[in-house]
């Protein structure tokens, strides 16, 4: 088995049993062993002679030949003491205080075990409303959102990731406002996700500039009317500001569920791509269709080898029904409806990959025609497989309460998920997104080397354009656009995420929801520059395409991205020019802040102090400001972090004229920016942010609404 060294590294890091001093006690090939055999074990359930030795070996080849991969908790847990292989929970709240603490015990006993949990509060009584057991006042669904925030805070999953959830609101919830606005502080619920459940009356109300009622789901009674409007403007600004809320077309995902007699579907997964009843679980995998090519013979070019790619279907589906009845969830509950629908979502990943070595462009006819071709070919094969299981093993028992009228052995077969870290061991393009940048800096003891798109450096060799040089420029800006020496259809084939305009985003995600049973999970990435109305027009293209939901992310929305431009912080200039800035500082004596300009704009800030303050730490602000600056976060995001501190040496004392040292060091570096007369660089384009992992120091992206690094494996969600 191949694997590259970053795949080595997420396996050491997050995979790998261990021993009592945290090293690694198994290899990656023990590994895929382990969970092939564990899995394998499941068809004893149903046939006392079967061959498991024979089905672990289809699996461990499925596995080490990188083309499937189940979700991490299987390949963490298969084969082990906890056994909890599923990724995906939805829990149910209900308006009482027992079902609300009582989904934090059910939460905390999940995350532990390595799974995420979605949840909807759209059935509390909105924030105000009567209590009648206290005589008091309900504090409304927000507050009890904080209350599962911070549970998770404090339960890490299984020792390997950190809790996540998805937090649901119905549109017509009389609190909905609040919710929308509820992560709009940087850091506050974030262990949630957020999404809007968006109804198709409040859809149409929108598009006819009417009203919508909120409804207080104690009563079940209307107690207020707002322009649906006003809300959808609400949701596109926060959006807008930092990737959340995304929307949930909740009625879409009811018209389409398999098992309505069982009830509504109010929520989904934290990523979005699962949606489930409530204390159902899912298991989810993946295929690699990067790896899914054969050479034509009579173009002498790649295309889809449809015969390898429905082999591989058939041994996915059958792995990912034997991992329902060989896992152990955390809750007898969850077990009951679980093995009672059966739910699998097959899904694919290196989706970018395959695009390139068909040359076919991510936003293109084509590339929209190739993802439904792709999906199709796996759902109609998906079926398959599952109605021949059905005949060997039976149907999912709640069949008779489902829309299938003949056999089949599980509720839904296909979901498109997220897949950070697999793609990162299968060495191959996220999930279905477009390639997020084209290298990347790989650090060494004593240099940086850049490492460039594989597929882009051998077609730079096949037609003649390689060399060292561009391969440099590549590797520092992350993008081949507007390069003369690059020819213009390898520009077209490898745009990244930012280059590609949001309708086709928002258009590949409908092409696969077509042929999807549960949703997709896909990033609506946004340049710095989108503009609300972008935000708008893709969430209305959303509904309108058929999607089931939506995320978007404007790039550096959000101030905790730690962002540094290109390979290296620009360097300083052997001579630059600034002014120096005294205040008088309470008890500590006087400041002198100095704030210098390169051609840029303002990248330098030196502060001393005297009397009673403390040099050292002064010292050590201005570095990290200066660092700051040059590493390419923007003037205004420092100002807003320095700015209305207060000391009380400052605010006691009649002479000194600002709050503290930080607010003197904001008033002189805005003198600096008002003497030069603009917040923006005087001289060329300010580079390009982007977000470093803190971890291995690789630039890490946007995925699902968590910051995700491509090469270590490290996300914000886990």
């Amino acid at each position: 088995m191949e694997l590259s060294p970053n795949a080595r590294k997420v396996l050491e890091r997050r995979y790998l049993k261990k021993d009592e001093q945290g090293t690694p006690a198994e290899t990656p090939e023990e590994l895929f062993r382990r969970v092939a055999e564990a899995v394998a074990e499941a068809d004893l359930l149903y046939d006392e002679n079967a061959d498991c030795e024979k089905v672990a070996h289809e699996f461990y080849t499925l596995m080490t030949s990188l083309t499937f991969l189940p979700n991490s908790p299987t390949l963490m847990n298969a084969g082990r003491k906890l056994q909890q292989l599923s990724a995906c929970f939805v829990l149910p709240i209900e308006d009482s205080m027992e079902s609300i603490f009582q989904t934090v015990k059910d939460t905390a006993l999940i995350h532990k075990s390595g799974g995420g949990t979605g949840f909807s509060f759209s059935q509390l009584r909105p924030k105000g409303d009567v209590v009648h057991s206290t005589d008091g006042k309900a504090s409304g669904p927000v507050s009890f959102m904080r209350v599962i925030d911070t549970a998770t805070d404090v339960v890490v999953q299984g020792g390997k990731r950190r809790g996540a959830n998805m937090g649901i609101l119905r549109v017509d919830h009389p609190d909905i406002l609040e919710f929308i606005t509820c992560k709009e502080d940087e850091g506050a619920f974030r262990n949630f996700n957020i999404s809007v459940a968006a109804t198709n009356e409040f859809m149409k109300a929108l598009e006819d500039k009417e009203d919508i009622d909120l409804i207080n789901p104690r009563t079940r009674d209307p107690v207020e009317k707002i322009k649906a409007e006003e809300i959808f403007n609400v949701i596109v600004e926060q959006a807008w500001k930092n990737g959340e809320p995304g929307l949930v077309f909740i009625d879409k995902i009811n018209e389409t569920q398999p098992t309505p007699q069982l009830g509504e579907i109010e929520s989904t997964n934290p990523c979005g791509e699962q949606p489930l009843l409530p204390y159902e679980s899912c298991n989810l995998g993946s295929i690699n269709v990067a790896e899914m090519v054969i050479l034509d013979e009579k173009t002498g070019g790649l295309q889809v080898d449809w015969e390898k790619l429905g082999n591989i279907v058939r041994t996915a589906i059958h792995f990912l029904d034997n991992v329902i009845d060989v896992n152990r969830v955390p809750l007898k509950k969850i077990e009951r409806i679980t093995k009672g629908n059966r739910k699998v979502g097959l899904g694919i990943m290196g989706f970018a990959d395959l695009l390139v070595q068909l040359k076919v462009p991510y936003d293109s006819e084509e590339g929209l025609e190739t993802a439904e071709a792709i999906m199709q070919f796996i759902q109609a094969q998906s079926k398959k497989a599952s109605r021949d299981l059905a005949e060997k093993r039976g149907s999912f028992p709640n069949i008779e309460k489902s829309v299938y009228s003949t056999p089949m052995r599980n509720a839904t077969t296909t979901t498109v998920a997220p897949t950070g870290s697999l793609s990162i061991i299968a060495d191959c393009s996220s999930g279905i997104e477009p390639y997020y940048a084209l290298a990347y800096i790989r650090k060494a003891v004593d240099e940086d080397l850049p490492v460039v798109n594989s597929y882009l450096e051998e077609i730079a060799k096949r037609e003649g354009f390689y060399s060292d040089e561009i391969m440099e420029e590549v590797a520092e800006k992350g993008t081949v656009q507007d390069n003369d020496r690059v020819p213009g259809h390898v520009q077209n084939l490898f745009k990244t995420a930012l280059e590609i305009d949001y309708p086709w985003h928002v258009k590949m995600q409908a092409a696969f929801q077509k042929h999807t049973d549960n949703a997709v999970s896909k990033t609506i990435n946004l340049p710095h520059s989108a503009t609300r109305e972008d935000v708008e027009g893709a969430f209305l293209l959303a509904y309108t395409l058929g999607c089931k939901g939506i995320t978007v992310y404007r790039d550096r929305s959000r101030l905790e991205q730690v962002l540094m431009s290109g390979k290296t912080p620009r360097k300083r200039p052997h001579v630059m020019h600034g002014t120096t800035t005294k205040f008088k500082i309470g008890n500590c004596g006087n400041l002198y802040v100095t704030v210098n300009e390169d051609e840029q704009g303002v990248c330098e800030v030196f502060v001393n102090i005297g009397g009673e303050g403390c040099p050292p730490l002064s010292e050590a602000v201005g570095r990290l400001i200066s660092l700051a600056l040059r590493s390419g976060i923007e003037i205004d995001a420092v100002l807003k972090q320095i700015q209305g501190i207060r000391c009380i040496g400052c605010v006691s004392d009649e002479d000194t004229v600002v709050l503290s040292c930080p607010e003197a060091i904001s008033r002189a570096i805005e003198a600096q920016l008002k003497g030069s007369g603009t917040f923006t660089p005087k001289v060329g384009p300010m580079p390009k942010p982007v977000a470093i992992c803190p971890l291995c120091k690789s630039v890490m992206h946007q995925e699902e609404g968590c910051m995700v690094c491509p090469q270590c494996g490290y996300t914000q969600c886990e």
